[in-house]
């Protein structure tokens, strides 16, 4: 049996510009730079396109990560998205520090909204630079609790919403 993986060790975006995405990832959020590899080629294929990977470290250990690819990128690469497409939910300690965040985010000129009571979560959204809608969150104390009876019905909530789907689509 292979081993359960045991985490993300990053996640990857574009960005359009490597210093104003570092600007924005390590002075505003406080994500240390960890890495910069600047490449001519691309891994695997081998095609010329130069490129520089840039790593932004997590109190965790992970990293949220970019690339700088000006030549592969569309300008449709970096128009926003929903978040319902992607984002990328960062985890505060408490309330307070989420709020925290929040006006720290008002006071750089970040349009943010929320914070929005999940019941398991509270969270405000924002943007980056490059369009990555982003998420700030912090668990409520109930959190695991609800997560482990989310767990207990899981399956079912997934089997019902594929059956009203299939359903509306005859």
């Amino acid at each position: 049996m292979t081993a359960s993986l045991r985490g993300i060790h990053h996640s990857a975006y574009r960005c359009r510009d490597a210093e104003e995405t570092r600007a924005f990832y390590e002075d505003l959020l406080g994500l240390p730079l960890a890495a910069a590899l600047a490449e001519e080629r691309e891994p695997g294929s081998g095609r010329r396109n130069p490129f520089v990977h840039i790593f932004f470290q997590l109190g965790d250990g992970n990293y949220i990560a970019f690339f700088d690819a000006p030549g592969s990128a569309s300008p449709d690469s970096f128009t926003p998205v929903h978040g319902f497409d992607r984002h990328v939910a960062f985890e505060a300690g408490d309330e307070a520090t989420l709020l925290d965040w929040q006006g720290k985010l008002n006071a750089a000129n970040v349009p943010c909204f929320g914070p929005i009571d999940h019941g398991f979560v509270k969270s405000v959204y924002f943007n980056d630079p490059n369009g990555l809608p982003l998420e700030i969150t912090t668990r409520v104390a109930e959190h695991d609790t609800i997560m482990a009876t989310e767990a207990g019905h899981a399956r079912a909530v997934v089997a019902e919403w594929t059956a009203r789907k299939q359903a509306a689509a005859a």
